[in-house]
């Protein structure tokens, strides 16, 4: 069975400029990377990821890849991604719930508690493996702050999902709480279940939990005083149409780590 989440049925009150700029910023940054070879390119995965052992100060990268200090690349780390599944599952997610969450909050807010949730993520995965030289990159742990924020706000909201399972291909109506409950859910046990000693590069699992935990702790923080927490649906859940169906309007690689 194979599934992807295609949109959402929230509407917006403005346009989500930080979401848009976040996601030309990490396409840009990526176009950049795969122009510079794939030496060089590795390079900089070392120079602007996240090194938990760097941030420590248990070890120091050579001079020549010393480009930003260690609590720098905490956030150069959020634009960097491994591969081009990496970076578009990413921007994926980000396109349909970054919207509805920067328009919860406004645009400066919005963009305060993106670094803050990709901050918690960076910080989460380092302590569970702190002596770990493996360059932890992407936005995943920044838009599980998204993801959480999106649920206590929108809970019953529903999520356009395409299902395909052999010649089935349907899109259902799957309400947020259990698309994004159940992706919390398989970031946990995947974390869980996943050795932590660093000295492979792999999904950095319990970034993602640490940015949704962060997301859904201070989305109330962060939001306009008029906007409510739990707001309900905006059409039926589990509604099923063909793939080719007009859709309402609304609105996660192979070097280091990937989060």
């Amino acid at each position: 069975m194979f599934t992807l989440p295609l949109s959402d049925d929230n509407p917006t009150r403005q346009l989500p400029v930080v979401t848009w700029t976040v996601i030309a910023g990490c396409i840009a940054v990526f176009l950049w990377q795969t122009s510079l070879g794939i030496r060089a390119g590795n390079a900089i995965v070392y120079s602007l990821g996240l090194i938990p052992a760097v941030l420590f100060g248990s070890a120091q990268l050579p001079p020549d890849l010393r480009l930003v200090p260690a609590p720098v690349s905490i956030v150069t780390s959020m634009f960097l991604h491994g591969g081009w599944m990496h970076l578009l599952g990413n921007m994926l997610y980000l396109w349909i719930f970054g919207n509805n969450v920067e328009d919860s909050m406004g645009r400066g807010r919005f963009v305060v508690f993106y670094l803050l949730c990709g901050t918690a993520a960076a910080l989460v995965q380092s302590f569970t493996a702190p002596g770990s030289e493996v360059p932890m990159i992407g936005a995943s742990g920044a838009i599980g702050g998204v993801l959480g924020a999106y649920l206590v706000l929108h809970p019953r909201a529903n999520v356009r999902m395409l299902f395909v399972i052999l010649f089935f291909i349907r899109v259902i109506s799957v309400p947020a709480a259990v698309v994004l409950g159940l992706w919390f859910v398989m970031q946990f046990i995947s974390g869980a279940t996943t050795p932590t000693s660093g000295g492979d590069g792999g999904v950095a699992f319990w970034a993602h939990v640490g940015g949704f935990v962060a997301g859904a702790v201070l989305v109330p923080f962060f939001k306009k005083r008029d906007v409510r927490l739990f707001e309900g649906p905006h059409s039926r859940a589990f509604q099923v149409s063909s793939a080719t169906a007009p859709r309402r309007r609304g609105s996660v690689p192979p070097s280091g780590r990937r989060w």
